[in-house]
């Protein structure tokens, strides 16, 4: 077996996986410290559109995302007039998959980790002046920091295992679409076994050794708690 079959495929998926969670974060970041904190009669409405991904079908949101990237779609021409790279396809494409795929599994911990926080610490920085952002990264952020654990791991271990979504707008273009999920299907139709517990193996090992640290952390915490 070509060593290239298995690392093109893997370094694809790590670099998806590092590239959706990274803008996640900066992007639920936000959003969740809103939905933890508002009293908005909206919040029930964005709060469903967020857990969407949750419920459904990998191909019912990969069709409707296929639609809106293609050339004549909404954001497929939006990206063209900007002089953007064609979405459908491409690693771009991935990107915007996974970013709406995995959404719940960032926004939903951060959201849960600043429900809980403590408001006493963010009101004493207040009386001394300190602005709403700066209460939210010296205090906020680095108290959540279980939450924001759990969100990074959660993000990045499930872009690993994604497969209906990137199958739909990505296709298996090698070194470009071709995720190791995909690999592994391919494999299997292909009655390549042995390639495909190779695949397989490796998305569990990763995804196995991903997920300890957020167990670990829970019965740390429990511990110094008691």
């Amino acid at each position: 077996m070509n060593v290239s079959e298995i690392w093109i495929p893997l370094a694809l998926t790590l670099k998806l996986a590092a590239v959706t969670t990274a803008l996640l974060l900066l992007l639920c970041a936000p959003l969740a410290w809103w939905l933890a904190h508002t009293r908005s009669r909206f919040k029930p409405f964005l709060e469903a559109i967020v857990a969407l991904p949750l419920v459904l079908p990998p191909s019912v949101l990969g069709f409707y995302l296929l639609v809106c990237l293609a050339p004549s779609g909404p954001i497929g021409q939006l990206s063209a007039a900007f002089g953007g790279p064609a979405l459908v396809f491409s690693f771009p494409g991935l990107v915007i998959g996974s970013l709406l795929y995995s959404l719940p599994f960032v926004a939903q911990p951060l959201q849960n980790a600043f429900a809980s926080l403590s408001s006493e610490q963010r009101e004493a920085a207040a009386t001394l002046g300190a602005s709403p952002l700066d209460r939210f990264f010296s205090i906020a952020l680095p108290q959540a920091k279980g939450g924001i654990l759990t969100a990074t791991v959660l993000g990045f271990a499930h872009t690993l295992g994604e497969f209906g979504v990137v199958l739909m707008i990505g296709g298996s273009i090698p070194g470009e679409t071709r995720t190791l999920s995909i690999a592994i299907y391919e494999s299997v139709e292909m009655l390549e076994y042995g390639k495909a517990h190779l695949l397989a193996g490796t998305v569990l090992a990763l995804s196995f050794l991903l997920l300890v640290p957020i167990y670990a952390l829970n019965r740390s915490n429990r511990f110094f708690q008691r």
